[in-house]
């Protein structure tokens, strides 16, 4: 671990009625693997008055993964998705060639007290699906891998580590872990896990060679350099990466593509409102410093 290449903090950024802590694109690093975007949401405590309220907006060549922690979000899409999505469940809605989505609070809630705490994560889609139709799928959190190793316990979010596999419908080589241990605890990583490596620090701290990384900081490496990293009591940790895509990836608000010109034709579509949209919703997000057209 003293080979890491990166240490990331994380930096605060407002998404409306709160503040999430912003991971990636960093400056001097814009993916981890196919991890392009991530920020952690919360805990962000509401009263009877306040609710999360992300309006319809757009997506293309990603797919979104939702990973609660507390609290509750309602997930509809121009597909025509409507799900309640609860702590320890996946939502994943690849993107392809354009989705619309909103996130909200449930109706039952609305008008009580309220917490959200998770990870909003995007994973670009490799080339040959980035122009594909939108799908959505929604994993329960009893349907995820679960084991236990020396006092150590995994979840497996999505993709292939450890000889696992989660059901999460993936497009390219990527591991998503969740990482507990009550007490002090090794873990041995590098050999089970291929590429880019992230480790998110949420709670507790890790040390390894005798460096000390403490929680809200993000380490960046190649699984081939990683060896093994001892948590603290009470640690909890996301590990994230997979094999890089050989072509660069462009990123612009919620747009991600191969093709610089794809996301100019994307955000000249969505301001003349011809994505899909959900029925039922008009309070469209608009794109940064543009109006619709009439």
């Amino acid at each position: 671990m003293s080979n890491t290449t990166l240490i990331i903090e994380e930096r605060a950024a407002n998404i409306g009625n709160f503040m999430v802590g912003r991971l990636l694109p960093f400056r001097k690093k814009r993916m981890v693997g196919p991890f392009i975007f991530i920020d952690h949401m919360g805990p962000a405590h509401m009263g009877p008055a306040e609710n999360m309220d992300i309006g319809p907006h757009p997506h293309i060549g990603l797919s979104t993964l939702t990973y609660l922690l507390e609290g509750s979000m309602q997930h509809r899409d121009s597909i025509g998705s409507d799900i309640e999505i609860k702590p320890g469940a996946v939502n994943w809605m690849s993107a392809g060639k354009g989705v619309v989505h909103s996130e909200r609070t449930p109706n039952y809630l609305r008008g009580t007290e309220k917490v959200v705490h998770g990870l909003q994560i995007w994973v670009a889609q490799p080339k040959s699906v980035e122009n594909d139709e939108p799908f959505f799928s929604h994993t329960e959190a009893q349907d995820l891998p679960l084991w236990q190793d020396n006092k150590v316990n995994y979840k497996l979010v999505a993709g292939k580590a450890f000889g696992k596999t989660s059901p999460v419908p993936v497009h390219s080589e990527l591991f998503l872990l969740e990482i507990t241990t009550k007490e002090e605890a090794e873990v041995c990583i590098g050999k089970e896990l291929y590429g880019e490596v992230g480790i998110y620090i949420l709670d507790g701290s890790i040390s390894a060679e005798g460096n000390i990384y403490e929680e809200k900081q993000l380490l960046v490496n190649t699984a081939d350099e990683l060896c093994s990293i001892t948590l603290s009591p009470n640690a909890h940790i996301f590990i994230f990466g997979g094999i890089p895509f050989e072509e660069e990836r462009f990123i612009f608000w919620n747009f991600v593509s191969s093709n610089k010109y794809v996301i100019e034709k994307a955000k000249e579509d969505w301001m003349q409102k011809k994505f899909p949209m959900i029925e039922g919703e008009d309070d469209l997000v608009a794109v940064p410093g543009r109006e619709f057209a009439e």
